[in-house]
């Protein structure tokens, strides 16, 4: 799912009279150093007499819990950078004001990116009543207003219809492409963009709570393509009241959920004992084939195993030949080998790994 989050701040009639900032999420963070607020400041300058730190191969998934006031591509380079990493990618955006779990992958992991971007998206997320803006959030500019104030039944009635398979009208500020430029550039420069709603399916969404008249708290459960910003908006349109996001948490990303993420700080620790020789970066990863939990694993033996790491298909027969069909990921001797397509009888390798440098240790889970 592309979702383009909102912040993760709080505000009703404007947002200074209710904190903007302020995170209203106990489990959030914020990046309060120089580092973590300024996107261009993804290392510190290297002093001519340092040697440069070669890159390494890391194979693997850093769950970030990203901070607020951190752009999700300043949290890859922080990330690529504490592991000297060779290649890095995130599976999916959050913005600067949204917190929680950003699933960074390391070297052959990048080729599974696409499994996690295509799985479900579950958000917290907080609505500002009375005010609509231009960006969807507390950093817009105030576009409508409205004194009125929904009640809980009247949200709780509301909120099937925005269940299921919906069409959507994506936020101006989103990074969708409008006759080759990005919508939030053209919006930026005064353009007025006309985005065409999209289908896209939300499979669960509840109101949470109501810490006043203000402010309302949900939970959504959705899939690839929706956007948050969108939902709050749309919302606040069919209760007359208007809205806006001013607070959002990103709590599970396909197969990554709030257990698997660790704070930037932590993993700063983590790194900086791993360099003294008292622990492990592997220790920090999730194997490469955590992001295909949702496809089948087929084993092979080391023969044919040779014949896929080389490009070339493995006839499947014998009685213990899988009689499916569709996407498996190929393991040998417990390890991750391909990505591959059985069809017609025959196993064709679609992507190979080579896992060859640090990977996920077995006792990541107890890094904490």
């Amino acid at each position: 799912m592309s979702v383009t989050p909102a912040n993760g701040a709080i505000g009703s009639q404007t947002a200074e009279q209710h904190g903007a900032q302020k995170n209203i999420f106990p489990d959030a963070q914020r990046g309060d150093s120089p580092r973590a607020n300024d996107p261009r400041e993804t290392r510190p300058a290297r002093q001519n007499n340092q040697p440069r730190r070669d890159k390494r191969d890391v194979h693997g998934w850093v769950v970030l819990d990203k901070p607020i006031g951190m752009t999700s591509t300043h949290a890859v380079a922080i990330v690529k950078r504490l592991f000297q990493a060779k290649r890095a990618g995130h599976a999916g955006t959050l913005d600067p004001l949204a917190s929680g779990g950003l699933p960074i992958a390391l070297g052959e992991a990048t080729k599974t990116v696409p499994y996690v971007m295509d799985g479900r998206k579950r958000y917290r997320f907080m609505v500002a009543w009375g005010e609509e803006r231009d960006t969807d959030d507390t950093e817009g500019r105030v576009t409508h207003a409205s004194a009125a104030r929904p009640t809980p039944e009247a949200i709780r009635e509301l909120l099937p219809r925005f269940t299921g398979l919906i069409e959507q009208v994506p936020p101006r500020y989103s990074a969708i492409k409008v006759q080759g430029e990005r919508a939030y550039d053209l919006a930026r420069d005064g353009e007025h963009v006309e985005l065409a709603p999209r289908p896209v399916e939300i499979h669960h969404l509840s109101l949470v709570n109501q810490p006043d008249k203000n402010l309302a708290m949900f939970e959504a459960e959705c899939g690839k393509g929706t956007y948050v910003r969108a939902l709050a908006r749309d919302i606040g349109r069919i209760l007359n009241c208007y809205g806006h996001i001013c607070g959002l948490r990103r709590t599970l990303a396909g197969p990554f959920g709030e257990k698997d993420m660790i704070p930037l700080e932590q993993l700063e620790a983590l790194c900086d004992r791993a360099a003294s020789g008292e622990g492990s970066l592997a220790d920090a990863l999730l194997p490469v084939e955590t992001a295909l939990d949702d496809i089948p694993a087929l084993a092979v033996t080391r023969a044919d195993a040779a014949r896929l790491h080389r490009g070339q298909a493995v006839l499947l027969r014998g009685r213990d030949a899988p009689n499916s069909s569709g996407t498996v990921y190929v393991t040998v001797a417990g390890r991750l080998l391909a990505l591959a397509e059985i069809g017609n009888g025959e196993l064709i390798p679609k992507r190979v790994f080579n896992l060859t440098g640090l990977t996920a240790s077995s006792g990541r889970n107890e890094r904490i």
